[in-house]
């Protein structure tokens, strides 16, 4: 290949995601742009990025879903490619299609592959055309109460209700009555509404404690397309993944295979190209069924770099680029065992209440195989704006046992202090017996919730003990904010133990 094509990549995103491509970028000598909500650039971002273009004032409404904002944005910094991150208009048709109009490269699939795999009812129907087994239900056009209350009642309980745009869990409803179905599709229309502008659902039989089973795949133009191995994301609260771990655990050599067939059959039904995701709930039985397809880079994704030792951000722009992909099947092993947590501004306490503040004290925990990807530091705002992901922590060893060990300490020496945060609530996860023997499941959270939530918690109290410093340090020394931390670290010492 010739002289790059990309020499600019924007990014219309925020956070550790914005933060994690910007240093693929400058690692392989590309200017990088973060286009931002007014006010919502980051001090790490401010920090990686080149260049920084508004998106203007306003919510993500106003700004990180309005793509003909961002297309104007790219065009003001003479951007030659846009790379969407997740989230936002990372699964929207309509960014990849206006980069094209605009003569700008998406670092993505194509505009096809999102249109079918982002609507839940037409992947199910595209799936069962192409032979992969999907979950018992209805994805029909006819969305009158009647129908899906025929439906339901064929199905029986327990039933899944959800929006067919869906996705974090919004627009979904689980039906163990049959007397609750009517009240249930009311409300997740409403939310589908509301939350995708779409009301459509779908109907499936709900299966009791399944493990959350994804693929990576990706393609490139000649049509090649290759599977990265499977992750385990099962660990999850209001159902959003929290611990996410690569090789799954008791997962069988054979399984792995066939999962792992099936998730090509699924990309090449969509002569998928670029980095995608085909996630499969498996039933205590060994059975798998077809969830969805993330047309976009996961949150997780760091597992599958951790035990394959690739860069899958790299490897989405040289297929952007038009590159042949730089690995044959055959070439790919997984190679020890990598597990990653969500650190999020949330009280575990109070139903995973977002928080918000000033984070007055930050530091990583480093170390051989643990990595952090972050979008805060010490002096950042954490709002009720956008989600209130900090970062995530991954750690990799040559074994699960050794990787869990690795990861407690990690988590242990992890130090955020001016909000609450889920660190203490995800040492006890990854450190419960359960977790440590592989007995995960979509209920893990549920099943040991009075363990895992535990009482008030040591880092609740060191924040309190900050802020109760900070201001007395105010009082007496006239001293700001950002410097009594320090002193306040001598007394409060390793409260995370």
């Amino acid at each position: 290949m010739g002289e790059p094509l990309i020499r600019k990549i924007m990014i219309p995103n925020r956070g550790e995601i914005a933060v994690r491509i910007a240093r693929t970028c400058r690692e392989m000598r590309i200017e990088t742009v973060l286009a931002h909500a007014e006010g919502d650039a980051s001090l790490p971002a401010i920090r990686t990025f080149d260049e920084l273009v508004s998106l203007g004032e306003g919510g993500s409404g106003e700004t990180y879903l309005d793509a003909g904002k961002i297309i104007d944005a790219a065009r003001r910094v003479r951007a030659d490619a846009i790379h969407p991150g997740y989230g936002f208009l990372s699964e929207r048709a309509a960014l990849a299609e206006a980069c094209v109009d605009a003569g700008i490269v998406f670092i993505g699939p194509d505009a096809e592959a999102i249109r079918k795999m982002g609507s839940k009812a037409d992947a199910r129907r595209i799936m069962q055309e192409a032979g992969v087994p999907i979950v018992p239900g209805y994805d029909g056009d006819d969305q009158s109460d009647e129908r899906l209350l025929s439906e339901g009642t064929s199905i029986g309980v327990p039933l899944l209700v959800k929006a067919s745009a869906g996705g974090g869990g919004k627009g979904m409803k689980i039906v163990r009555d049959p007397g609750e179905l009517p009240a249930a599709i009311d409300a997740a229309r409403r939310e589908a509404q509301k939350s995708f502008g779409d009301d459509h659902l779908i109907l499936e039989k709900f299966i009791e404690e399944p493990r959350h089973v994804e693929v990576q795949i990706l393609g490139d133009d000649r049509g090649d397309i290759i599977h990265l191995f499977e992750r385990d994301c099962s660990i999850q609260r209001r159902h959003q993944k929290i611990v996410e771990e690569s090789p799954a655990p008791a997962f069988s050599d054979v399984l792995r295979g066939e999962m792992c067939a099936t998730a090509l059959k699924v990309a090449r039904a969509v002569s998928y190209r670029n980095a995608g995701t085909v996630e499969f709930i498996l039933t205590s039985e060994g059975e798998f069924y077809f969830l969805e397809m993330n047309t976009r880079l996961q949150v997780e994704h760091p597992v599958t770099e951790a035990v394959l030792g690739i860069d899958l951000v790299r490897a989405q722009i040289d297929v952007a680029q038009g590159s042949p992909l730089r690995w044959k099947q055959a070439d790919l092993q997984q190679r020890g065992h990598a597990i990653e947590c969500r650190i999020y501004a949330e009280d575990p306490a109070e139903g995973f209440l977002p928080q918000t503040g000033t984070v007055l004290r930050y530091r990583e925990p480093s170390g051989p195989g643990v990595r952090v990807d972050s979008g805060v530091d010490q002096g950042s705002e954490v709002t009720v704006g956008f989600d209130p992901m900090l970062s995530k922590v991954i750690c990799w060893a040559e074994n699960r046992e050794a990787c869990i060990d690795r990861l407690e300490m990690a988590l242990e020496s992890y130090v955020i202090l001016g909000t609450a945060t889920n660190l203490g609530y995800l040492r006890r996860a990854v450190g419960h017996p359960s977790f440590r023997a592989g007995e995960v499941s979509t209920r893990f959270v549920e099943q040991h919730d009075e363990s895992l939530r535990g009482s008030f918690s040591a880092e609740a109290a060191a924040v309190a003990a900050v802020l109760s410093m900070t201001r007395r340090g105010e009082k007496k020394m006239g001293s700001t904010q950002s410097a009594a931390p320090a002193s306040v670290w001598d007394t409060v010492g390793e409260w995370g133990r």
